[in-house]
């Protein structure tokens, strides 16, 4: 008997250490969230909603502990819709990480959970603490789970499956207490509870740790990534930049076979300096900005477009052959000589484009090669005036630039 009630106490000890490991740990990573909330401005919102989840919990885990100190189920009941609170704003968090938002899910949420106190508590306190209350815990953390993973944002971010898989991980051991766990009990005993309560308490431990890290990870990969985008993207157009021009071009030449036919397209406006010089650079950007435009939306998100220097744009064109890409490329200059002048400012500016055009292997072996091939037949065209896109040929002589550097990263003006 006394060996029994030592081994109770030491449980009991046990039990209560595990809840104030689980405490001090929610609140270490709220601490640090809600830190980390200064340094990433862009999902600062979401931080701190994440930060005030893992704080609620912390006060719901420690209401767990003096919960019977307090008149009849008011303290369970107090303590579980603590908890679960805090449950449903980390759902907010993860959910604001897309834009969605589960305020009316969350207030029915809590609403039916205290409808299940009120109306059962008094007659089965046991029964609504350990089966009702898991479910819907086990809920959110579905939901919370399904947020995650539909996240188009974070696709590419492996933490987010981590992540997913804790919080699926959650919902099934409390889906287990809500359901199978009162099957166990009915057949083997009180006994399965107190073990099941103790495994509730290691795993929540383990999910108060793990969650909160692999978020705050989740949110410093997907920081990373922006600004890693940023390096790569030309900040007046939008479009790729000339480093990751090279980059991405260089890494489908290696592929080879698997985006073969492949051309490349240079583009080179006409007379920019001019419209700066007239307009102003202001209206000299807003037609920039307006051929991008126009080339995204003609190429499609498959073709490899950036800017590479000061009026001057490229685009490989995957699983094209010279005659599409002919297409495509006048197109292009179609559209831009009949709208550009409509979506700047209303100015009539005569605003064109020359095209030179090379196919990957017939005319070059490199990428390099490849934009020098097409910048022959870019000058070419516009000797010939302009406002056209002319091929590039075998065998033709290198030609001298008037001005600039294609090598280089600073703008150049032809007139």
């Amino acid at each position: 008997m006394y060996r029994r009630s030592a081994l109770t106490s030491a449980m009991h000890v046990d039990l209560l250490t595990l809840y104030l490991l689980a405490i001090g740990t929610l609140l270490a990573s709220s601490g640090m969230t809600l830190w980390e909330h200064r340094t990433h401005p862009r999902r600062s919102k979401e931080l701190r909603l994440l930060a005030a989840g893992y704080a609620t919990l912390a006060i719901g885990c420690a209401a767990v502990i003096i919960r019977h100190a307090l008149p009849g189920i008011s303290g369970s009941a107090l303590s579980n819709l603590v908890i679960l609170s805090g449950y449903l704003l980390i759902l907010h968090g993860v959910a604001s990480l897309s834009g969605r938002h589960y305020r009316a899910v969350s207030i029915a949420i809590l609403v039916l959970q205290a409808l299940a106190w009120a109306i059962a508590g008094a007659r089965w306190p046991n029964a609504v603490w350990i089966y009702v209350c898991a479910f819907p815990i086990a809920i959110v953390s579905v939901m919370t789970s399904r947020e995650l993973l539909r996240n188009d944002e974070l696709k590419s971010l492996q933490s987010r499956y981590i992540a997913a898989m804790v919080t699926t991980i959650h919902a099934v051991l409390y889906a287990g207490r809500a359901f199978v766990l009162p099957w166990l009990a009915a057949v083997y005993g009180q006994n399965i509870v107190a073990i099941a309560g103790e495994i509730t308490i290691y795993e929540g431990v383990l999910y108060s740790v793990v969650l909160p890290m692999t978020l705050l990870r989740l949110i410093r990969e997907e920081t990373h990534g922006q600004l890693l985008q940023e390096s790569q993207t030309d900040y007046l157009t939008r479009l790729g930049n000339r480093r990751w021009f090279f980059e991405e071009g260089g890494r489908v030449i290696r592929e080879g076979e698997t985006w073969r036919p492949i051309s490349l397209l240079a583009f080179d406006l006409d007379r920019f300096k001019a419209i700066n010089d007239q307009y102003g650079h202001k209206t000299g950007d807003e037609v920039l900005k307006s051929f991008a435009d126009i080339a995204r939306s003609v190429m499609g998100p498959e073709a490899i477009l950036a800017r590479i220097g000061g009026e001057e744009f490229a685009a490989l064109l995957l699983r094209h052959d010279t005659l599409r890409a002919k297409e495509v490329g006048e197109t292009v200059a179609r559209l831009f000589a009949e709208t550009a002048p409509l979506r700047v400012s209303g100015l009539g500016i005569g605003a064109t484009v020359s095209i030179g055009l090379a196919q990957f292997e017939d005319e070059a072996s490199t990428l390099v090669d490849l934009l020098a091939t097409a910048d022959q037949a870019l000058y070419r065209a516009k000797s010939l005036g302009g406002n056209r896109l002319e091929l590039a040929q075998s065998g033709m002589p290198p030609v001298v630039e008037p001005t600039g550097d294609r090598q280089g990263t600073g703008a150049r003006e032809r007139s």
